[in-house]
């Protein structure tokens, strides 16, 4: 396999790299070949890679090579609930949340979610008192994604207040305290594993600060989110506010489990279902479609080209819409934890890049504040813009209208450019970008968002040859700051220096 890869990354370095300008002189069909609308629960989603360079040459070629890296088997697998997370022994079941996947996996997720229903609709009818603030708290995957989905979908009102905390950083949490009255707050922890020691040290102080005022029974106002049920009560939770999910749903990809109880807390359960429905939707898309007509490979497709054929290190997302402005957060974790590795599934050394650095930002705040090197610097960077054609707000249309001009504008300049007799003042052009359109943002389309970056980043690395779902990178950091904690080890000089100067 490895022989007959290469030999098609060398095809792929060997073909004609045409122009944007290039490809749509070209191409009349370009656009209806590569911009293409997926129908949803919620409304449509047109996804527009016209401005990309891939063509029928390159697309062709990478369609070989998922075939010879066996996406169909390794896709196959990824819903049958096999072990695909070799490292770790587990299967990667987030759909299996959604309604998607193996049978069995499927019927436990749909048990749990009516575990959580039952929680939810208990607390929203006033079983536990009073409650009007949730304090949700999390690291990583835990907090991202709850964070993301709380923010983008409770802009016109919230059934509960939800505050995310992440941060071990006290200021984070003491934050969240300001913004919540103790007598009407619950506080949810969320762990995997149920010891991860940020998370467990915040809900700790966040039960000091329940007992200092005035709360007789402050276990009692906790929800505990985890695959480690038993730990949590343990840790002092009572059984029936523990909701559990299921082993083989990583971090990254949990927020269709329990750990998006913020989420269902904060918009109600029919609108967590639309979500759910959504993501969904992608799901049968990604397991159904094959070779480019499949839109998360399609993308992955681009994204190979960029990283491999033309040496960019960075892949940039800007999202058009304030509701969203915490996706090119969430996509960070997604697609650097995932793929940010640097051996095969059998251990061997990845032959070429592995993901670029994913970063990002808000339009139209970021063309005042990064575009500057998009459009004229050295480092060419695809872009991918994501906004929505239906406003978030209710005020004067000339608001929505300028920021999706905008939007627009940014594409075609970046690969129109500009030549003028002013360096200073010319652009180059042929820099690529897609472009991701929602008819409305909703629970619906933005679980569809989601769904489709999760299984592009997989497509990445079946394409790659590496395991997307473990994350062994993390651990390093946290063994040295146990070592620091425990005292008796020795360092370089300069953290020896550090740790004297903070009196650590």
């Amino acid at each position: 396999m490895a022989n007959t890869a290469a030999a098609i990354w060398d095809q792929l370095q060997a073909l004609a790299k045409p122009t944007l300008a290039e490809l749509f002189a070209a191409e009349r069909a370009r656009v209806a070949a590569l911009a293409t609308r997926l129908e949803l629960p919620g409304g449509s989603i047109l996804f527009d890679w016209a401005k990309t360079h891939l063509d029928a040459a390159h697309i062709a070629a990478f369609e070989a090579l998922a075939e010879t890296m066996d996406f169909a088997g390794r896709r196959a697998a990824l819903f049958a609930g096999d072990i695909v997370n070799i490292t770790e022994g587990r299967p990667a079941e987030h759909t299996a949340q959604r309604g998607v996947g193996k049978d069995t996996s499927v019927e436990e997720a749909q048990a749990l979610h009516a575990r959580m229903w039952a929680l939810v609709e208990a607390i929203h009818g006033g079983a536990l008192g009073e409650v009007k603030h949730l304090i949700h708290i999390g690291i990583g995957g835990s907090a991202l994604g709850p964070a993301l989905a709380v923010d983008a979908l409770t802009r016109d009102g919230a059934v509960v207040d939800v505050h995310v905390v992440s941060n071990i950083d006290g200021c984070a949490l003491e934050a969240a305290f300001a913004a919540c009255d103790p007598a009407t707050t619950l506080i949810a922890v969320a762990s995997k594993t149920f010891t991860t020691i940020e998370t467990l040290t915040n809900a700790t102080s966040a039960l000091t600060w329940l007992n200092e005022n005035g709360v007789s029974d402050a276990y009692g106002r906790v929800i505990a989110l985890t695959a480690a049920p038993e730990k949590a009560v343990e840790w002092g939770v009572d059984e029936t506010r523990v909701l559990p999910f299921n082993e083989g749903v990583g971090g990254r990809y949990s927020l269709w489990s329990s750990i998006g109880f913020p989420v269902a807390m904060a918009i109600g359960w029919e609108g967590f279902a639309e979500f759910l429905n959504g993501a969904a939707a992608v799901d049968r898309h990604f397991r159904d479609t094959d070779n480019a007509a499949n839109l998360c490979l399609r993308a992955a497709f681009a994204d190979l080209y960029y990283t491999h054929l033309l040496g960019c290190q960075t892949r940039a997302c800007f999202a058009y819409d304030e509701r969203i402005r915490l996706l090119p957060s969430y996509l960070q974790q997604l697609e650097m934890e995932s793929n940010g590795k640097r051996v095969t599934v059998d251990g061997a050394p990845l032959a070429g890049p592995s993901a670029p650095i994913t970063w990002g930002g808000v339009g139209t705040d970021a063309q005042h504040a990064v575009f500057q090197l998009l459009h004229q610097g050295t480092n060419v960077v695809p872009v991918d813009f994501i906004a929505s054609i239906a406003p978030g707000d209710d005020l004067d249309p000339a608001h929505h209208r300028i920021l999706l001009m905008n939007c627009f504008a940014q594409g075609a300049a970046l690969m129109a450019g500009k030549q003028t007799s002013d360096p200073a003042r010319s652009y180059p052009g042929n820099r690529p970008s897609a472009t991701i359109l929602v008819d409305d943002l909703n629970p619906a389309t933005l679980g569809a968002l989601i769904a489709f970056h999760e299984h592009r980043t997989f497509a990445n690395a079946v394409l790659l040859g590496i395991n997307p779902f473990d994350q062994f990178g993390v651990e390093l950091g946290k063994e040295i700051a146990k070592q620091i904690e425990h005292g008796g080890a020795s360092f370089d000089a300069s953290t020896e220096a550090l740790l004297a100067a903070a009196g650590l």
